[in-house]
């Protein structure tokens, strides 16, 4: 098991930043990934990174503002936000997986392990 804990949420103005974090419970994690929601639409990937390496995927709408890194030290992923956009507006969730999978990056049922999400509100 891996339990996921999100934190740094919070309001901003677009054009903005913030920082989210994901504490994980374990080091033996193979790839964590940011997903996010908003009211009415499906989940989404955002941005992905294979702990052993740090290498990186992007969703198209994010490249260029948001940047994935981590803490192994700290068992811990960050998502940099900036310029953000009302768009951006959703609940974010943090995902882990601890083995290889065939599925793309992008699908959120290669993930079993989920953080219970933090509210990011971008206002116009």
């Amino acid at each position: 098991q891996v339990q996921l804990e999100e934190s740094g949420g919070g309001s901003v103005q677009a054009g903005g930043s913030l920082r989210l974090s994901c504490a994980a419970s374990t080091r033996s994690t193979y790839f964590m990934a940011w997903f996010r929601q908003a009211p009415g639409k499906e989940r989404e990937a955002v941005t992905g990174i294979y702990t052993a390496n740090g290498y990186t995927y992007y969703a198209d709408s994010v490249k260029g503002r948001f940047t994935i890194s981590q803490d192994n030290a700290k068992n811990t992923v960050y998502l940099q936000m900036k310029s953000l956009k009302p768009e951006d507006t959703a609940m974010y969730y943090c995902a882990a997986r601890r083995e290889p999978s065939y599925s793309s990056w992008y699908e959120a049922g290669a993930f079993p392990y989920w953080g219970q999400g933090t509210q990011v509100t971008v206002s116009s």
